[in-house]
């Protein structure tokens, strides 16, 4: 008798699929921005999926989440005011709220059913959306950064990938409006796809931050459920070098991918990465 399986099949390019066992499916609706869905899978725990991208899943989201919130974080001497654009599962506050000196997280997300589905699927990952400093906002990214003026230390644009709702958050306009939301020494950062898969996103990105920023770094991580597992992440900053902190600094808190080590050698890139963001 044949066996019947369930599979998870990922469309990472046209010629390329990421696939995973699935041992039933928690929770399956289409948002009034894109369909959602929460997996329990075999290889990576549960998993939340948004239009048919993974988003995060159990084993491995604390790669993503520790690498997008802790580089900026401890690259800025003193961050009190956070804002995360996206990342309505809650991973990037939680990691914020690690940073003692944080007064402020406020998190922006378009999507109140990814928040939902985050607090009932995934508690360990929106374990923070509860705490007394954090400020959740449903509405658009790009609105408020557009409307704030010199509010945020650090602002952290956690979004999907560059299709429906986030296409927007790769413009331009909108790091224009993500400089002028930033205090006068703020910085930001905004993950930015794989160099294997999306070389000219990563090109056109870098050259359009870097002509906004005084410094604009590309730094990467490791993270094996995104499309070809490498992923990077661009740093735009007003003022401070993220490539030049103390590898040696001592942090106050617990983390499971980041180093103060690690943070200085992800800026060390790969030759065809590098050439990628030759200007």
């Amino acid at each position: 008798m044949a066996k019947l399986e369930l599979w998870y099949t990922e469309d990472q390019t046209e010629n390329q699929r990421f696939s995973c066992r699935v041992t039933r499916t928690l929770h399956s609706e289409q948002t009034p921005f894109q369909k959602l869905d929460v997996f329990e899978t075999a290889q990576w725990g549960r998993m939340l999926t948004l239009d048919g991208l993974v988003m995060t899943t159990d084993r491995d989201e604390f790669v993503y989440h520790e690498m997008i919130t802790h580089v900026p974080l401890c690259t800025h001497p003193n961050p009190e005011y956070v804002a995360v654009i996206g990342g309505g599962d809650g991973g990037a506050i939680r990691e914020i709220l690690k940073h003692p000196g944080v007064k402020k997280a406020t998190l922006i997300e378009i999507d109140e059913r990814v928040i939902e589905a985050s607090r009932r699927f995934f508690p360990a990952i929106s374990s923070g959306l509860s705490d007394p400093r954090v400020e959740i906002r449903v509405e658009d990214g790009i609105n408020h950064v557009a409307e704030v003026k010199g509010r945020y230390d650090v602002i952290i644009v956690d979004s999907t990938d560059p299709i429906g709702p986030a296409v927007g958050l790769f413009a331009k306009e909108f790091y224009q409006n993500v400089f002028a939301a930033l205090r006068e020494d703020g910085l930001f950062v905004a993950q930015t796809e794989s160099p294997f898969y999306h070389a000219d996103l990563i090109r056109n990105t870098f050259a359009t931050v870097s002509g906004i920023f005084p410094v604009t770094r590309l730094y990467l991580a490791t993270i094996p459920t995104y499309p070809s597992g490498l992923w990077s992440f661009t740093v735009g900053s007003k003022k401070y070098d993220p490539a030049v902190v103390n590898p040696d600094r001592k942090l106050p808190f617990a983390t499971r991918y980041y180093t103060p080590e690690l943070h200085r050698g992800a800026f060390a890139l790969p030759q065809f990465v590098a050439e990628l963001i030759k200007k």
